[in-house]
């Protein structure tokens, strides 16, 4: 289910996420950025997924986890980010990943509003 605010992980923990979906955020290593269309409260993808991971980058599973609309210099493409790895993306650019008007409008340089009703 789409988040933003605090949540609750199996341990009834309460967390905040720091990010909401429609932000702007970039990787802090690597050179991409995107626009987030949904939160996981803690890791929801496949062991095998993690260990691809390089362990010295390897992200905690106790945190949120977006999913992003992502581009690079070269290519848009969807993927899968521990909060630890974003910042804010401070360019004030709108993304340009093709499904972005599908989902969103009215970036304000900074991120994008929802369009249409919730579905979760």
């Amino acid at each position: 289910m789409p988040i933003s605010g605090t949540m609750t992980d199996r341990n009834e923990t309460a967390r905040t996420a720091r990010f909401k979906i429609g932000d702007v955020v970039k990787h802090r290593v690597y050179p991409f950025r995107g626009v987030i269309f949904d939160v996981d409260p803690v890791f929801a993808n496949t062991e095998e997924w993690l260990q691809s991971i390089p362990a010295d980058l390897r992200p905690h599973k106790d945190q949120p986890f977006y999913h992003l609309l992502a581009e690079n210099a070269e290519t848009t493409y969807v993927a899968y980010v521990s909060e630890q790895n974003l910042l804010p993306d401070e360019t004030g650019k709108p993304c340009r990943h093709p499904m972005v008007a599908e989902m969103f409008q009215d970036f304000d340089g900074a991120g994008y509003q929802r369009k249409g009703p919730l579905l979760n």
